[in-house]
């Protein structure tokens, strides 16, 4: 039997080792990071976007670092499949069908977000495997100088005074140019008369592009005259770019223009080091305070059904996506059909 004093001492003795067991997870804690690898649009360079501001909070709350790279969506999810079985990253956001792929590829842990009740379900994958974080859509820009009125149709995109002047990222590659095979697909009524036309266009095509961003700062500088993009990425860089002007294009013979929804889509990656400090940081960028900022700091639309945006950007938008038809592709047969669209586009542009 052990004395009471006896009892004592040993908590006593067990105390310091206590303390020292608590400072090392203390210490742990602040030195943990989050890795994340997103497509681009929502951090700007001089750190006023919604990943630089929500990110530097983020840090300031948890303690957790977050270290930030971008890319395009097929170039993202190429990397966790060549490093399926060792990842590096912790935390991946893409543009629709890269998240829907990503996730049958196997790549994506399940993980349903503080949140997501205030959410629409198609903003949400069912089973789990990704989460919509920030809305936007599929749009074109123009020059203004070089282009006074931008085209209103595909077909006026095929007219000879465009020749080497218009450049979309690559399916495949760029979620936004996924995208733009997609409402072709979806505006010529099949693949088959959507290809035809996209190997048209390849007479105006400046070339290939692995990133959507970078073609905006192409367009405002008159390098290239039309690009495709998309409305959160170019709202949020008038100020900086101010030559590039936003516009749809209508299927041919209709004067109503159409597009689509591409919202960043956020997953946890399977067997990411940080896998913790993921979800963390997903519950985060869906909080109510956070997802009110998400017009203001990137012009983008927040997710929650429950957040009022009132800010300036807002009414912008508003005022952009008037008049314009949104269609919703069926995603899961976009993911299906993925592969063999991509392939038949590379055959018919001749682009690898």
């Amino acid at each position: 039997m052990v004395s009471t004093h006896g009892r004592r001492r040993a908590a006593g003795a067990l105390l310091p080792l206590l303390v020292v067991s608590s400072a090392g997870c203390e210490q742990q804690a602040q030195a943990e990071e989050v890795v994340v690898a997103s497509a681009s649009g929502l951090s700007n360079k001089d750190g006023t976007g919604f990943y630089d501001r929500a990110f530097r909070a983020f840090t300031e709350q948890t303690g957790i670092r977050v270290r930030y790279s971008e890319a395009g969506s097929g170039e993202i999810v190429q990397q966790l499949e060549s490093r399926k079985n060792a990842p590096r990253t912790d935390l991946v956001v893409v543009l629709p069908p890269f998240s829907q792929h990503a996730a049958e590829e196997g790549l994506l842990d399940v993980y349903r977000p503080k949140g997501a009740a205030d959410m629409d379900v198609a903003d949400r994958a069912p089973d789990g495997y990704w989460t919509a974080i920030v809305n936007t859509y599929l749009c074109f820009i123009h020059n203004r100088d070089k282009v006074k009125e931008p085209p209103k149709t595909w077909a006026d995109l095929l007219s000879p005074k465009y020749r080497g002047k218009v450049q979309y990222s690559t399916p495949g590659v760029a979620g936004d140019g996924t995208a733009v095979l997609i409402k072709a697909i979806h505006d010529f009524g099949g693949e088959q008369p959507a290809l035809e036309y996209l190997k048209d266009l390849q007479v105006n095509n400046a070339g290939p592009s692995g990133s959507t961003g970078k073609l905006a700062d192409k367009v405002d500088s008159g390098e290239i005259w039309i690009a495709n993009g998309d409305v959160q990425m170019n709202v949020s860089r008038m100020a900086a770019l101010p030559n590039q002007g936003i516009f749809f294009l209508a299927p041919n013979g209709r004067t109503k223009p159409t597009t689509l929804a591409v919202p960043y889509t956020a997953g946890v990656v399977k067997g990411a080091p940080h896998g913790m400090a993921a979800r963390r940081l997903v519950d985060f960028l869906l909080s109510h305070d956070v997802q009110q900022t998400v017009s203001s700091t990137s012009a983008g639309l927040p997710i929650r059904d429950d957040v009022e945006d009132t800010s300036a950007n807002s009414k912008t938008l508003k005022d952009l996506m008037a008049g314009v038809e949104v269609f919703v592709p069926d995603w899961s047969m976009v993911d299906r059909r993925f592969e063999d669209n991509v392939n038949a586009w590379k055959a018919a542009t001749g682009i690898r």
